[in-house]
């Protein structure tokens, strides 16, 4: 599929994994299941690439995460209702 970003090996495959997310405020963290994830067959390691991580982040910027439950999918973290229209707080692009 891709190259491991940690080991560099060829062997690794998209899979969806649960995760785990501090919210930005910082009042608790939730579990996001079904999150797009590399699995490397290399050296074992599980992550989110940088565009999952970004597009978590700002809709957890962009949402009223005091209706999150502890549980929640991808898809209904990805589907919920966004307060602004980007996140004003990234200065990357």
């Amino acid at each position: 599929m891709g190259i491991c970003e940690w080991c560099g090996s060829e062997k690794t495959d998209t899979i969806m994994d649960t995760v785990y997310w501090e919210l930005p405020d910082g009042t608790k963290a939730i579990q996001i299941e079904g999150a797009p994830t590399v699995e490397c067959f290399g050296c074992g390691m599980k992550y989110q690439t940088d565009a999952i991580t970004k597009e978590i982040e700002d809709q957890l910027y962009l949402i009223d995460t005091k209706v999150l439950e502890k549980v929640i999918t991808f898809s209904e973290l990805m589907a919920q209702p966004r307060l602004l229209k980007r996140n004003y707080f990234d200065f990357t692009s």
